[in-house]
């Protein structure tokens, strides 16, 4: 089998085994144990809590003392013994610690997949800008079938889900042995104090203003994102509550409908060249704010018959939503740092978004519901995607009118070669 080929099947698989349950757990936890919104909400922070300290952590291990395609492999082996454990689990305190342990171990997995393919590849003569994206966007594709065999397996409201992942973990980590060799590139000086191995000498980009509002606001997106991954799954399962709804296709199927974002995500990425060419990296990251406001407002008025459209729309505009700001921002970042901090700066833009952001998403949006929209005939969610979406509106403006960043297409120009 071709190098290519297998990378594909780790990119595949790489997002498989989180897509089996990231997109399920809150109707896991919402629907079939009863728990609370702080309660998910809590148990939804693991992901940002493990962003935050574990890929630079296993970077440096990477770096300096194992193979990497090695230490993922060990990686996803833990992960998936841990969700083999899951089913176990009866109480939310419990299942925080599980959760978060699983996620020690998963989140710097994408990084080091990452990692391992762009090595492979240049070891092997390969263009990595040209041939890594067809291989990347398999993992998009294992994500959405992850959902798709949740869904038509009947595990969505069940632990099954966790044992669908943890068995593709298991085996995507063996298979990881058979990769050729990464070893330590032994790349951080030995003089490099551990303030500047961890990254943080990044952080003096807050001393710009312009930099310091960047990182702000992609802590907020970072923050919309875990949103509808949270809780998309758990409302439109929750339409089965109403009898005119309770045998629809989106009831059924709702794992299904929510895929649909990201087939989208990976035909918006196609578009980015376009719009970035056309209107500049400021009005691409507004898009995608506007685009949130859409996501969030459409949820809020769609239902499984005359509004399946919004719906569906709902699901569509997410590609836009998730791909116009984070590559956007990763150009952003590209283009306006100093080559001396690039790495860590991207890093540092990770941490904001799936870090800080994921965090206050998932803490803040579960206190919320439960304060303001939980009443003893469920939840109110035309309620809580209408406050959804009103903050996203209020970060777009206040985004357009603090940010302020002028279009220069030499400035992409000289990234793309």
């Amino acid at each position: 089998m071709g190098i290519k080929n297998r990378l594909t099947i780790m990119s595949f698989m790489q997002f498989f085994v989180w897509g089996a349950w990231l997109i399920t757990i809150g109707t896991y936890c919402f629907n079939a144990k009863g728990w609370t919104g702080a309660q998910f909400g809590a148990i939804f922070s693991t992901l940002a809590i493990a962003s935050i300290f574990m890929p630079a952590l296993t970077g440096i291990i990477a770096d300096k003392w194992i193979n990497a395609e090695r230490l993922y492999g060990i990686l996803q082996i833990l992960y998936g013994l841990v969700l083999l454990y899951v089913p176990q689990v009866n109480d939310p305190d419990t299942l925080y610690y599980v959760i978060l342990l699983a996620m020690i171990f998963y989140m710097p997995t994408i990084s080091l997949s990452n990692s391992i393919s762009y090595s492979i590849l240049k070891s092997k003569n390969f263009n990595v800008v040209k041939d890594f994206p067809p291989i990347r966007v398999w993992g998009t594709i294992g994500f959405i079938v992850a959902m798709w065999i949740t869904n038509l397996s009947g595990s969505k409201a069940n632990a099954n889900q966790f044992l669908i992942g943890a068995i593709g973990a298991i085996a995507l980590g063996i298979y990881s042995f058979s990769l050729p060799k990464c070893p330590p590139q032994k790349s951080i000086s030995k003089n490099a104090s551990f303030y500047e191995i961890i990254g943080l000498n990044a952080f003096k980009l807050f001393a710009n203003y312009k930099m310091a509002l960047f990182f702000i606001f992609a802590m907020f997106l970072g923050g919309a994102l875990q949103l509808t991954n949270m809780y998309g799954d758990s409302f439109l399962d929750d339409f089965k509550n109403i009898p005119a709804y309770a045998d629809s296709f989106v009831v059924k199927y709702s794992t299904i409908i929510m895929s649909i974002s990201q087939i989208s995500e990976t035909l918006f990425i196609l578009t980015i060249p376009f719009f970035l060419k056309r209107f500049g990296i400021k009005k691409v990251m507004l898009f995608s704010m506007i685009a949130w406001v859409l996501r969030f407002g459409l949820f809020a008025y769609g239902n499984p018959e005359g509004g399946l459209w919004m719906i569906i729309l709902s699901c569509i505009v997410y590609g836009m939503a998730f791909d116009f700001f984070n590559i956007s921002g990763s150009l952003f970042v590209e283009t306006t740092t100093d080559p001396k901090i690039r790495a860590s700066a991207q890093g540092l833009f990770m941490m904001m978004t799936n870090g800080f952001g994921a965090f206050l998403g998932s803490k803040v949006s579960g206190y919320v519901i439960d304060r303001f929209f939980t009443g003893p005939e469920g939840k109110d969610w035309h309620g809580i995607w209408l406050s959804f979406s009103i903050y996203a509106i209020v970060v777009a403006i206040l985004f357009a009118i603090l940010f302020k960043h002028k279009h220069d297409p030499k400035e992409l120009a000289s990234v793309s070669h």
